[in-house]
């Protein structure tokens, strides 16, 4: 136990509270994993063939969701980021986020969604690399997004558009944070 005389632990006090909020946040405890590192693993048929990194950190979905029908992946869909505008509230049906931390590497995300809409959306908080998303519909068709592993910065983008309206079981992406963390929330537009 470290002993200062009452002048000395003010000026500690009072050094403490003129630095700047973003010195103190600065000053963080790093994040620990929050799940054992394990090998990626996709289905045979999954439409991307490039290496994927070796080992990532599963976050499961909060909420468990079946997919009762077989799955069948359809062919791979580039992203296009394109920043769009959050609709109004009411025209939002679900929405869930996860935020990754920089020294967890790769992180495979899963959102348990179970609800219909029109499009998917994904805003990102800070920067991002991003691999690919899964998007499985209830009649067990899967569609991969293709983000070609690049880095994405903070913004609102369409990650999907179903105008037809579909019921959509699990969404699921692969990405690591570039910034200290990076926030990912996906929506789902009625």
């Amino acid at each position: 136990m470290i002993k200062m005389r009452g002048s000395a632990f003010l000026g500690v006090i009072l050094a403490a509270s003129l630095m700047p909020v973003e010195l103190l946040a600065q000053r963080r405890v790093a994040v620990r994993h929050r799940g054992p590192r394990t090998t990626v693993v996709v289905h045979r048929n999954h439409p991307i063939r490039r290496p994927l990194p070796r080992t990532v950190v599963v976050r499961p979905a909060r909420t468990a969701v079946v997919v009762g029908a077989p799955l069948v992946f359809l062919p791979a869909v580039v992203f296009a980021a394109a920043v769009v505008t959050l609709p109004s509230r009411d025209r939002l049906v679900w929405e869930d986020s996860e935020t990754i931390a920089k020294n967890e590497d790769w992180v495979d995300l899963s959102f348990g969604v179970d609800n219909r809409g029109t499009a998917l959306m994904l805003d990102l908080r800070g920067s991002a690399q991003l691999n690919f998303a899964e998007v499985t519909f209830a009649n067990g068709n899967v569609q991969v997004v293709d983000f070609n592993d690049r880095t994405h910065h903070a913004g609102l983008y369409t990650l999907l558009d179903f105008a037809d309206g579909r019921q959509v079981k699990t969404v699921r992406i692969l990405a690591r944070a570039k910034t200290k963390d990076a926030k990912l929330t996906v929506y789902m537009r009625k």
